[in-house]
């Protein structure tokens, strides 16, 4: 196997944490669903400095990090802050639950299809979506409608127009 799949390989390890955590997720194993999404960060950014040291940085490697991207940081924590706090809402913590992906898409898409240097337009879909699954451990501490609006400005600073500084 060549060593430009290497970072592909790390990109399938932030995939699979990702689908672990909704998998979780749906046994009420919170902590450990949230921790993964922890994890999936690290290989989500170990992924991407191999590839430029290897110089192995590629299309098929960019599409598919967007993809492990939007079911670790979009899809995960959407299903562990609809499991935990809006499951009794109804329609409400559908429509809640659904945006947040819906969001994390619209950025990953527009950040795939910009050559921005220096900075992200909008907040990272990989900084969103570890912040929306720590906050949804609070659940017992926050009210439903705090988690909600944590949910509601993670969602719009996604696809705002913000400029976030590249650290």
């Amino acid at each position: 196997m060549s060593r430009k799949w290497i970072p592909n390989l790390l990109a399938i390890v932030n995939l699979f944490a990702g689908l672990l955590a909704i998998m979780l997720a749906f046994t009420g194993n919170w902590t450990l669903a949230a921790a993964l999404i922890l994890g999936a960060a690290l290989f989500d950014n170990l992924d991407g400095r191999v590839a430029r040291r290897l110089n192995a940085t590629s299309e098929f490697g960019k599409e598919l990090d967007s993809l492990a991207d939007l079911v670790s940081f979009g899809v995960a924590p959407a299903t562990i802050d609809y499991m935990l706090n809006f499951s009794l809402l109804g329609w409400s913590g559908y429509l809640l639950a659904a945006l947040f992906p819906i969001c994390g898409a619209l950025r990953l898409a527009r950040f795939n299809s910009m050559n921005v240097r220096g900075y992200f337009v909008g907040l990272p879909i990989t900084v969103a979506g570890p912040v929306l699954a720590g906050t949804a451990l609070f659940g017992d501490f926050l009210p439903v409608a705090v988690q909600a609006l944590v949910l509601l400005v993670l969602s719009g600073l996604m696809v705002s127009t913000l400029r976030v500084p590249k650290w």
